[in-house]
């Protein structure tokens, strides 16, 4: 149960609307929920504005889709990452107002009552290039699922930084910037020293052997001379987004 909605409760007891006996049933959810093969946080909600998240990769299909049905039929919202093709149908043919991204490997059900975006301001997320799109995507999907409006700057790397240049009004008006970049990792840097909103950067494994299947892409933001950049695991856009939701709620 999500914030609101116990604010709603408690202010329908306290004008005489709802009796307290319904209003405690309504809250008599246990806070976890056991499955045998997974416990479920039903209170992730309540403490931290969004359902738990499920994620895909590694688990069993039948246990999958028994985690995201138990978790989406409270009709708070469910988001599942890091999806095969098989979880993927199997999630839909049981939900189906499940929206499924393949890029993102990503799979959202809406809550039953939509709300507005409520983060203070425009998360941008910020690609190097076409082969970042599936983490940016799954960042993308998850900030919009953490109740964020998204824009995205695509295929602005620094093989042709004309492209970023060219976009500057949408960098400057950002709240929170996403970067999301593979190879040299640089991109991060230089939007970092071009504006003032807090930067997340987002290391991918896109890139040829030296590489290091992301690790270079990796060492080179940790070490940008761009001052207060923030540095997520490789390939966590979700993880980026989750800390971009978190300031533009601030």
């Amino acid at each position: 149960m999500r914030r609101e909605h116990v604010r709603d409760l408690l202010d329908q007891v306290a004008n005489g609307a709802l009796g307290i006996d319904e209003a405690l049933g309504r809250l008599s959810f246990e806070p976890a929920e056991s499955l045998g093969f997974a416990t479920i946080d039903h209170h992730r909600a309540l403490r931290q504005g969004f359902p738990e998240v499920v994620f895909g990769e590694g688990k069993a299909t039948g246990h999958l889709v028994d985690i995201a049905t138990r978790i989406g039929e409270r009709g708070e919202g469910l988001l599942v990452t890091r999806l095969s093709s098989d979880g993927a149908a199997a999630l839909a043919a049981r939900l189906p107002a499940l929206e499924i991204n393949e890029i993102a490997r990503t799979a959202y059900l809406a809550p039953a009552t939509r709300t507005p975006p409520t983060g203070r301001g425009t998360i941008l997320i910020v690609t190097a290039g076409t082969s970042d799109l599936p983490v940016a995507e799954e960042a993308a999907v998850t900030a919009v699922a953490f109740g964020n409006c998204v824009a995205r700057l695509v295929d602005v790397g620094v093989a042709g930084i004309h492209r970023l240049l060219a976009r500057r009004d949408e960098l400057m008006t950002a709240s929170v910037i996403i970067v999301v970049a593979g190879m040299d990792g640089a991109l991060p840097s230089v939007v970092g020293g071009l504006v003032r909103a807090p930067v997340i950067a987002v290391p991918t494994s896109v890139g040829y052997g030296a590489s290091f299947h992301g690790l270079a892409a990796l060492l080179t933001m940790l070490n940008s001379c761009a001052a207060g950049i923030t540095v997520v695991n490789i390939d966590n856009g979700f993880g980026a987004a989750v800390a971009a939701s978190r300031i533009n709620h601030v």
